[in-house]
């Protein structure tokens, strides 16, 4: 091939190239792609950390005594069948990921030997009394701000009063609810 040739090619491919480089930035121009701020997609249930552990919990519309008095333990057996992934219902059983749940209401708050609770539940104290075990089924992270405790929480009130009365017949002898 002669030279004149070859320039005439080489010429050709590099126009072509050069015109797709503009056709390009011309199309981004009046046809501007929307890029999000922050890369990703944002799930229902995702949010900062902080956010969600900061959030106080909405105050019940009854107070707790109140919806314990109407609570299903047959619905709040439904209801706390997210619990069974991690925690234990039958008696004598022991913990999976979580403690068991036998007999939980009145039990000192972690204190079933061998199982490795967080520092920050472990700095509560206490017994588990039902007003702590709404706060811990309405917002983990507000009970025990480092909780290994993977749950969100449940925001129905009287759903978490099902759940308690759940709890309650989990028991030899049921802690009796507060009046």
């Amino acid at each position: 091939m002669h030279s004149e040739n070859m320039n005439r090619v080489s010429l050709a491919a590099l126009g072509s190239i050069l015109f797709a480089m503009l056709l390009v930035a011309f199309s981004n121009l009046v046809i501007s792609p929307k890029r999000p701020a922050v890369p990703g997609f944002a799930l229902p249930t995702s949010g900062p950390a902080s956010t969600l552990a900061a959030a106080p919990a909405a105050p019940p519309a009854e107070p707790l005594p109140a919806l314990l008095a109407k609570a299903d333990a047959t619905k709040g057996q439904q209801y706390a069948k997210v619990c069974q992934t991690c925690h234990n219902f039958e008696k004598g059983a022991g913990p999976k990921i979580g403690p068991p749940l036998w007999g939980v209401a009145g039990r000192p708050i972690a204190s079933i030997p061998g199982f490795s609770y967080s520092d920050s539940l472990k700095a509560v104290g206490g017994n588990w009394t039902w007003e702590a075990l709404n706060t811990m089924v309405s917002n983990p992270k507000m009970e025990a701000s480092g909780t290994k405790m993977a749950f969100p929480g449940e925001k129905d009130p009287q759903k978490r009063a099902d759940i308690l009365a759940f709890l309650q017949t989990l028991s030899d002898s049921p802690v009796p609810f507060p009046k």
